[in-house]
């Protein structure tokens, strides 16, 4: 009977259990985008996950979404990545980046660069910057000859994550960001080949997945996506015909997996599960909704067919939610004021569970 805590292969990995701890922004890095000792400690606290899954990480600097995340452009932000994935192995983990373009989710003030998007069509709300939050800008729309530079930034920073020790990389094709922005029915409006129809709005999210295998190969690739999610105003009026596309597509590239958030109807889901045939990460709840993943809905998606479960916020004040969730311990929660506030305080501070006699 398959478990959480039965082994599975993925790609060349053998992981010890199913409990995959999701990418969550912690906006930690040092200037520059530099990961640091404290976010090394960090993820080396959580390394008992089958797999972590790095916050998002930028792949160029007109591509970093907020300030205080961390990048994988330069040669000094590889350097610092080392840190962080030789305290995961040493602690017997692993750890795969999440390479994350904001697109048309930036502001000037954060990188001093005009965002990008696919079209002219600012995010719904506002984005975070140095000063706080400010309305989102209207992106410049990306010209036909931009495009496969800005796909290819994802494989290059793949390359760059590879030789900074991670296991391989997720790319963020969900939640508002860059390729969810091309997937998109009213954030996309171009009529070129990016765009319009179905096949053409599937095409920049397949030609980074097929560039980032290319680069670091298929068993080291994965594609994080959130069906029909709605973040940041982005809008998909075809989701069944638009995800099942997209993911017959990219079965053709043989990727280590798929990351599917639970921002669809289950029916929906389901469909794509059948379509999807490799491996299969699910988030069960909604991000950041009320509602947090716990054991239940984690044994309930592995009986729909699901081979891992990502596990977000319950990891962020439980470093050992592994252990936890295996002996039916209780969860702490975690204090929001932290989340994105900077230095330790909510970062480092969360014990293991304490036995008392």
């Amino acid at each position: 009977m398959t478990t959480l805590f039965t082994g599975f292969r993925l790609g060349g990995l053998q992981l010890p259990n199913r409990v995959v701890m999701a990418p969550m922004s912690r906006v930690r890095a040092a200037e520059g985008g530099l990961a640091t000792p404290s976010m090394a400690r960090y993820y080396a606290q959580r390394a008992t996950a089958g797999l972590i899954v790095s916050e998002g990480v930028q792949p160029s600097l007109i591509g970093q979404s907020n300030p205080g995340t961390p990048g994988l452009h330069t040669d000094e932000q590889v350097a610092s990545w080392r840190q962080v994935t030789e305290a995961v192995h040493t602690n017997g983990g692993r750890i795969f980046a999440q390479i994350m373009h904001g697109g048309r989710v930036s502001h000037p003030d954060t990188n001093g660069l005009r965002p990008v998007g696919p079209s002219a069509v600012p995010a719904t709300g506002e984005v975070f910057t140095p000063t706080g939050p400010q309305p989102a800008p209207v992106p410049r729309a990306l010209d036909t000859a931009e495009v496969p530079e800005h796909a290819a930034s994802y494989a290059e920073a793949a390359r760059r994550a590879v030789d900074a020790g991670f296991d391989g990389v997720e790319l963020h094709g969900a939640n508002g960001y860059l390729i969810s922005q091309f997937l998109s029915s009213n954030a996309n409006l171009r009529t070129d080949r990016y765009g319009g129809s179905v096949a053409g709005r599937i095409r920049f999210a397949v030609e980074a997945a097929a560039a980032t295998v290319d680069a670091v190969g298929a068993e080291r690739t994965g594609i994080r996506l959130s069906p029909g999610g709605g973040f940041w105003g982005v809008e998909e009026s075809d989701v069944p015909e638009l995800y099942t596309a997209l993911l017959t597509e990219l079965s053709g590239l043989g990727l280590a997996y798929v990351h599917l958030e639970a921002t669809a109807p289950e029916e929906t889901l389901l469909a794509l599960r059948r379509t999807w045939p490799g491996a299969l990460v699910m988030n069960p709840v909604l991000p950041m909704g009320a509602k947090q993943t716990g054991r239940s809905e984690a044994d309930h998606w592995l009986g729909l067919g699901a081979d891992l479960i990502s596990f977000g916020r319950a990891f962020i004040a439980n470093p050992d939610l592994v252990e936890r969730l295996r002996t039916d311990l209780p969860i702490a929660p975690a204090d929001e004021a932290t989340y994105f506030q900077g230095g330790d305080d909510g970062y480092l501070t969360y014990p293991a569970y304490q036995y008392t006699a």
